[in-house]
């Protein structure tokens, strides 16, 4: 990782910068700034981020939502998560609707978009070939999802994750961090809702599940916008930031 890694960084801002300097992964590294010089036709005038996106939201979050990680001509693009493509359109639409973000669409990081009470983030940080990290780069990046629950914690009190692949890279930063995981361990589906104990003093934490906002799902109608706003809904209730 950096020369600072995450567990000696003290808030967000530092957090987030420190994410987007790590270079621990060697084929995300590569894939990442390999597309950021070749670009997609589309993006020619872009100048891409190409290096790992932080979480995206206020540092004092009530509600934070775990996708799978950058996309190519998307994040890696904009160096704002789920900003630039089609998945990004339809959460952000959604969270616009719902009251959690100040507007409809997302399309570079200087557009003014906020986020109200909700953090967004992922477990793996860089774009990887084919939208599939491998278990090691799952786990590598592990450790800044984290430190990020960790100083999100006097605030968090819901955690929307949109796709299996989030939910099981989830499940062992949670049982590491302040909250008791039930055994069997909880099963991802859509709509699916757990409440975790704290194992703290502090509150307990609501978990959901959510189709991810891909184009595989939303194109096909497995998952809908109706869908995806009644979860964010649910979890913004719980959260306290939706009566």
């Amino acid at each position: 990782m950096t020369s600072q890694g995450p567990a000696r960084v003290a808030s967000l801002p530092e957090l987030d910068a420190a994410v987007a300097g790590c270079r621990a992964c060697p084929r995300l590294v590569r894939w990442r700034e390999e597309v950021a010089l070749t670009k997609r036709a589309a993006y020619r005038d872009w100048d891409y981020w190409g290096r790992p996106v932080p979480g995206f939201g206020p540092a004092d979050a009530a509600m934070a939502i775990v996708g799978l990680a950058p996309a190519a001509h998307g994040g890696n693009r904009t160096g704002r998560m789920f900003t630039g493509d089609r998945s990004g359109d339809v959460l952000y639409a959604a969270l616009h609707e719902v009251g959690l973000a100040s507007q409809a669409t997302s399309v570079a990081a200087g557009d003014g978009m906020r986020l109200y009470g909700v953090r967004i983030t992922a477990p793996v940080h860089c774009a990887p070939p084919d939208n599939r990290p491998t278990p090691a780069e799952r786990d590598t990046c592990r450790a800044w999802l984290s430190r990020e629950l960790q100083l999100l914690r006097p605030t968090l009190r819901s955690v929307v994750v949109l796709g299996g692949f989030g939910w099981q890279a989830l499940l062992p930063v949670l049982a590491a961090s302040s909250w008791r995981m039930p055994r069997p361990l909880p099963v991802f589906g859509h709509g699916a809702m757990v409440r975790l104990p704290a194992t703290d003093s502090g509150p307990a934490l609501s978990l959901f599940g959510c189709y991810h906002v891909s184009q595989q799902n939303t194109f096909t109608g497995r998952l809908t916008p109706a869908m995806l706003r009644q979860v964010l809904a649910a979890a913004a209730t719980e959260a306290g930031l939706l009566p």
